[in-house]
């Protein structure tokens, strides 16, 4: 026979690892060196009789020689996970040697040493607060209207629980207790005998459970 219970399926869906394509720092390039190689650049000689697809190849072979030519000159970011838009190379190197001398002040433990690993490190950090700070202004001024609620995301941080706020209830257990004790309270009061006539003050709840175990 069969059965009327419809099951519940769920799908989990792997993370991706997939790694992100490279992109250009154009800012961390040496536009010095890349300045007179480009002037240099010489577009090959156009097709003495054009035609439409002889037009799209010539083009085509100019620009591929252009991009090849400023890849060449231009580093490119290294894709990660963990990767912090507003790192920059000097932090790389303040990092290295903060942990360079936090292992030489385990290592020797002098007053000097760890005197030399606290000023790297506050350095360091200083640093870090610097390259946010420029990083989040940098961000605001290249705003759109497309990604201005993007940067509001980032200054607001994560939004609260959408879970109503109950006065004296801060932990889910007193919520839970303030809930229960406003829609189900505890009543002790008056209440009528056998004979519909009233009698002495009883808590309810005690009334129904005995109730309760006399049916069992």
């Amino acid at each position: 026979m069969g059965s009327d219970h419809i099951p519940i399926t769920i799908t989990l869906a792997a993370p991706s690892l997939k790694q992100k394509p490279s992109r250009p720092r154009w800012t961390d390039t040496d536009w010095e060196t890349l300045d007179p190689i480009i002037k240099g650049f010489k577009i090959p000689a156009a097709p003495s009789c054009p035609t439409p697809p002889k037009l799209d190849q010539w083009m085509s072979e100019s620009l591929d020689r252009l991009v090849a030519l400023l890849k060449e000159h231009r580093p490119v970011s290294r894709p990660s996970h963990h990767s912090k838009p507003w790192w920059t190379p000097h932090l790389t190197i303040l990092h290295r040697e903060y942990h360079k001398a936090a292992r030489a002040a385990r290592k020797h433990d002098t007053p000097h040493m760890r005197d030399s690993a606290g000023t790297s490190k506050a350095g360091y950090f200083k640093a870090i607060k610097a390259a946010k700070n420029k990083h989040w202004s940098s961000l605001l001024l290249a705003a759109t209207p497309q990604s201005l609620w993007t940067a509001k995301r980032f200054a607001y941080g994560r939004a609260q629980p959408r879970f109503p706020s109950l006065p004296g209830a801060e932990t889910p257990s007193q919520m839970n207790n303030v809930l229960l004790d406003h829609f189900f309270p505890l009543v002790t009061g008056l209440f009528l005998s056998n004979e519909n006539t009233i009698g002495p003050a009883v808590d309810l709840l005690a009334l129904v459970l005995r109730e309760a175990s006399r049916e069992r």
